[in-house]
């Protein structure tokens, strides 16, 4: 597929049809058009000089700077160069970048409606000093250039019997020059060509704080090769390379610290603020920018498959996809504007044929009615708030797959957590010991377990290190199947392992007693004994993570009623990490299909959401309303999730959550304004007081609102608070 940026777009609904109709073109079945990202996806064989003609017909135009995502670059700048050069050589925009194109529409667009209001407002004064013919020309003019566009599209969409926004303005403005409300007429098109402007500016104001977003991407990379140093593009790294990155420099593609040690932001991936150190060995990801000093990073993964690639590709994507409310919108919308042509006429024609009315009055109240039905608003009602929220999110090292995750986050009122890695660290330790031999226990527990590579006995070895045992040398060590190890020291047979290992062995009241009370409480039993009685008992516990009671809390003060923990361990230690970090209940003991048939319970009252980082979450994941992985877990978690947590915690959850309310919040608050101006305009037609001036600034009030509603999304208020302090 070819990638390509269009400017120009008009709104959501015209971008659909223009989507249609190139998809009607040989070969262009499966083409994209999004107003969300202003991106147009084409096969390589489609004939780009229809695509364009097809774009021009309502304003718009690809922009020759852009050629990004394309399978095959070298087809997209061909078939680009040829359709401009060989058949639309004056309509050449490859000056400059994208960027600077689009702000140099907006400002002829401003230049237009300057010059448009001049003459409106010259046309007004000089109206008792001219004549008649001389003010009608004035006003003709300032109408041709403030709604010249409009007015050919709508022409265009008469002659085929299309009835959109542009139809219905039209319509308007040739009604009320025919009917001599030049004044009304002029005033139209001002504003509605203001009114489309601010529209624009809203949606391009989303789309670049996007897009600044995905400027994180290195471009070029220092290789190390040869003992010489060469920059290469970054799509040329390999698995093995060895890069150099300097201060200030960014970390090219997910790897691991060979040389050299620094503080690395990582910001970009995690949406953490605070530096990490990195050392020699320690793993780095791509796109996040080395503060000091100098590393060599040998390149683990190419930059396509790297944690900031996939970021990227994931966020874009999410742009594109629609909510349900959107869908609802488009329908509705598409059967709106007909409603409100046949509403018109009716406004038009009844009361003077029923109820004597004057014909003049009433055909100018049904054009207002014209005017008011326009669906800018209601159609701009959503997009700009989840282009928002996914961007502030991603900004937060969240990544939320589309618009209908984001909307569903808003919804979720029960959260399922699995334990280990979620809410605890997946890193046991040693939380207590019950010491009766204190001599030997550490010695012989250091001596048996040094060589294991057993999360157990490197929590075992980590607590010995900081009692400051010295290690006993083994002479001989066994495995016992299920059980433990049992091994040879200076002469004397030891076992270290469950309750199994050490059945045969005498045990005192003390140690029977000590060993039901550290079950009692959820900890894992590591037990050293020898022939003649138990020397002690570590009780080990799956760390929790700090930050888990208080997000929890959180997560209850954002609105989230249940919190519920599955976990495969069993349930005293469930109960014992549920009521550490606050959850309301826990299930333990569960396989992995036994957590998706919980999750399908708790579905049946209320919108779930399942949050976990193993491969053993993925199913429930994906049974879930809606799944939520932590970033730094499998990529099988990651890949089935809706919404990926790129922190390895959860601090950042409840914001997420309560953006995807507000973003909700404010969808319904759009729609309920943009319908409720209308409904209010259209009541004036009742006593006959709907005028066309009104009609339209209820229709551009209620865009504007809707629009700067939808960017307060944007708006981090611990960031300004910060920047403030």
């Amino acid at each position: 597929m070819l990638e390509f940026r269009v400017k120009g777009l008009s709104c959501a609904n015209c971008s659909r049809e223009l989507e249609q109709k190139i998809q009607k073109l040989e070969h262009g079945e499966g083409s994209t058009l999004s107003y969300n990202t202003g991106k147009l996806k084409v096969d390589e064989h489609i004939s780009l000089a229809e695509v364009e003609q097809i774009l021009r017909s309502d304003g718009a135009y690809i922009d020759q700077s852009y050629a990004g995502g394309t399978s095959h670059p070298e087809h997209a700048g061909h078939h680009h160069r040829h359709s401009h050069a060989g058949e639309h050589g004056a309509h050449d925009h490859s000056a400059g970048d994208g960027h600077n194109h689009s702000h140099g529409s907006t400002n002829r667009m401003k230049v237009l409606l300057i010059a448009a209001a001049a003459v409106f407002v010259l046309a007004i004064g000089l109206q008792q000093f001219i004549p008649d013919v001389a003010a009608i020309a004035m006003y003709l003019f300032s109408i041709a250039i403030s709604g010249y566009v409009t007015f050919m599209k709508g022409l265009r969409n008469l002659a085929r019997f299309k009835f959109n926004i542009d139809t219905l303005m039209t319509i308007a403005l040739i009604g009320a020059v025919l009917i001599g409300e030049w004044k009304e007429a002029t005033l139209v098109a001002i504003l509605f060509g203001l009114n489309e402007l601010l529209e624009g500016m809203g949606m391009e104001k989303a789309r670049r704080s996007m897009e600044s977003l995905l400027q994180v991407a290195p471009k070029e990379a220092v290789l190390i090769a040869g003992g010489r140093e060469r920059v290469v593009p970054i799509s040329s790294l390999e698995i093995g390379d060895i890069v150099l990155v300097r201060a200030g420099e960014k970390i090219p593609s997910d790897g691991t610290v060979i040389a050299g040690s620094s503080s690395v932001n990582e910001a970009a991936i995690t949406g953490e603020s605070l530096p990490v150190d990195k050392a020699e060995g320690q793993p780095v990801f791509g796109g996040s920018i080395n503060n000091e000093g100098v590393l060599q990073v040998r390149i683990d993964k190419a930059y396509k498959d790297s944690s900031l690639a996939k970021i990227l590709h994931l966020v874009e994507e999410a742009q594109e996809t629609k909510t349900p409310t959107e869908l609802f919108i488009n329908r509705f919308a598409k059967y709106y504007t007909p409603l409100i042509l046949a509403v018109a006429i009716l406004v038009v024609l009844v009361p003077p044929l029923l109820l004597g009315g004057d014909w003049k009055t009433w055909l100018y109240q049904g054009l207002a009615v014209l005017i008011v039905g326009c669906p800018c608003a209601l159609i701009l009602s959503s997009p700009i708030a989840l282009v928002s929220g996914i961007t502030r999110n991603a900004r937060n090292g969240i990544l939320v797959k589309g618009g209908v995750f984001l909307e569903q986050l808003g919804k979720i009122d029960t959260l399922a957590f699995d334990k280990t890695g979620t809410l605890t660290l997946g890193e046991p330790h040693v939380e207590q010991t019950a010491v009766y031999d204190k001599e030997r226990f550490y010695s012989i527990a250091a001596g048996i377990e040094k060589t294991s590579s057993h999360p157990l006995a490197k929590a075992v070895m980590k607590h010995v290190e900081k009692v400051g045992a010295a290690a006993a040398e083994p002479e001989d060590i066994r495995t016992l199947s299920g059980q433990g190890i049992e091994a040879r020291i200076d002469g004397r047979t030891y076992y270290l392992g469950n309750e199994k290992s050490v059945e045969s062995v005498p045990k005192s009241q003390a140690a029977r007693k000590d060993i039901e009370r550290l079950k009692a409480e959820g900890l894992t039993l590591v037990i050293v004994a020898d022939e003649h009685g138990i020397l002690g008992v570590f009780g080990i516990a799956d760390e929790i993570r700090p930050e888990s009671a208080e997000t929890v809390a959180a997560l209850h003060r954002s609105g989230i009623r249940r919190t519920v923990m599955l976990t495969g361990d069993h349930q005293r230690t469930a109960e014992k990490v549920a009521a550490a970090v606050g959850v309301t209940s826990c299930y333990g003991g569960l396989l992995p299909e036994q957590k998706v048939e919980k999750i399908k319970e708790l579905a049946s009252d209320g919108q779930v959401a399942m949050i976990g980082d193993g491969i053993n979450d993925a199913p429930a994941l994906a049974s879930a309303g809606l799944g939520i992985a932590m970033g730094k877990g499998t990529d099988s978690a990651i890949e089935t999730a809706d919404i990926v947590l790129m922190q390895d915690h959860l601090g950042k959850l409840p914001e997420a959550i309560s953006i995807g309310k507000k973003v909700n919040r404010i969808i319904k608050a759009n729609i309920a304004l943009a319908l409720g101006l209308k409904l209010i305009a259209l009541l004036l037609t009742i006593p006959g007081l709907l005028t066309l001036w009104i009609a339209i600034l209820s229709d551009m009030g209620a865009t504007i609102i809707v629009t700067l509603l939808s960017l307060t999304v944007l708006l981090d208020r611990k960031r300004r608070a910060e920047t403030r302090i």
